[in-house]
């Protein structure tokens, strides 16, 4: 499906809207839905942070210069926030995503639509959000977005787009029309799959990113390392069932060169800082955020190898964050690799490994 860009919010509807989590994401789409007039039942899990941001209008630990406009109510009670919403957007980390849908999953309604906003995979059996959102709530309205989107930037009304992807066309218009404004763009996609395989795997090359920085390399070899990563998180994606011109779109090549080239991205930061020295602990620690390419390179790495798909920079980042390889090793491997085709889908692939 072509990409449809936000006709605007301009005297839109305005909507009773949950979000889930009170992290930077979370609270970065809170700031744009109550400018955008809309009510935000705003649930995190401290009582002491809600009370903070209900009396100062500031998420002091995530988003500490910045202050929440409009009619955001911010809650500890999950099942109330749900219950007043119409649509509920999630943003909680990937390990938590389950156990808080599943324990709250009679206080969805039928019909209701539930967005994730969470980049990332489950362990167990390599699920993403949307799938973990279709077994537990198999009778809400599904979708998920994705995309270039530093929660730091959307708080400072920088100019932004994102894609909500969802098979329901209604799904995909009401968060258009929800989330649009003057420099927030909501485009639209209807393979799930690809736009959230997309948003997860980019973690991954963000830290390769952050580290091939810290290590001084020129802009060619940081050119050479996005547009590989490109071709590999596509190669793999694409095994799965996604479609390859996702990776094309905001979703995929563009989510890619955000995280990839900015200090403003906790997984670049993360490989920053092992480039720099630091054990992984060390700077997991330093972050005090969750970095979701820590655990999608697990998994990843994993299921490559279990379909068989070849994943040299996977590879390659799990040796030096889990096996102590040296940094400057694995990329003389990395060069002294086979070279095969540029574009995955243009020749064929003449070596299988």
């Amino acid at each position: 499906m072509p990409d449809n860009p936000t006709p605007g919010n301009h005297g839109a509807n305005s909507y009773d809207v949950a979000v889930l989590g009170g992290g930077s994401f979370g609270t970065a789409m809170a700031k744009v839905l109550g400018e955008n007039g809309h009510v935000v039942h705003f649930w995190m899990r401290d009582e002491a942070q809600a009370e903070e941001i209900r009396s100062t209008r500031i998420n002091r630990r995530y988003m500490p210069a910045v202050t929440l406009e409009g009619d955001i109510q911010p809650t500890t009670d999950l099942a109330d926030a749900v219950r007043k919403a119409e649509i509920v957007l999630v943003a909680i980390p990937s390990k938590a995503f389950r156990s808080v849908i599943r324990e709250h999953s009679s206080e969805f309604r039928d019909g209701q639509i539930v967005v994730s906003l969470t980049k990332g995979i489950e362990e167990h059996g390599f699920k993403l959000m949307s799938e973990i959102l279709l077994e537990e709530l198999p009778r809400c309205r599904s979708g998920v977005l994705s995309g270039p989107n530093l929660a730091g930037e959307i708080v400072n009304r920088e100019l932004t787009a994102t894609v909500i992807a969802a098979k329901d066309p209604d799904v995909r218009r009401t968060v258009q029309e929800l989330l649009g404004c003057e420099y927030f763009r909501v485009y639209a996609n209807v393979d799930i799959y690809g736009v959230e395989l997309a948003g997860a795997l980019k973690n991954i090359y963000a830290i390769v990113a952050g580290l091939a920085s810290a290590l001084n390399m020129g802009e060619n070899a940081k050119a050479m390392l996005i547009t590989r990563g490109l071709a590999e998180m596509s190669r793999f994606a694409v095994s799965l069932g996604a479609n390859p011109m996702t990776f094309m779109g905001l979703a995929g090549v563009g989510d890619l060169i955000a995280t990839c080239t900015s200090s403003k991205s906790r997984n670049f930061r993360v490989g920053y800082a092992i480039g720099k020295g630091q054990k992984l602990e060390e700077a997991v620690q330093e972050l005090g955020q969750v970095a979701e390419g820590i655990y999608t390179l697990k998994l990843v790495r994993e299921k490559s190898e279990a379909i068989g798909i070849y994943m040299p920079l996977v590879r390659g980042l799990y040796e030096i964050l889990y096996e102590s390889a040296s940094i400057n090793a694995v990329i003389n491997s990395l060069m002294m690799a086979v070279q095969n085709s540029d574009v995955e889908f243009i020749l064929p692939r003449t070596i299988t490994q």
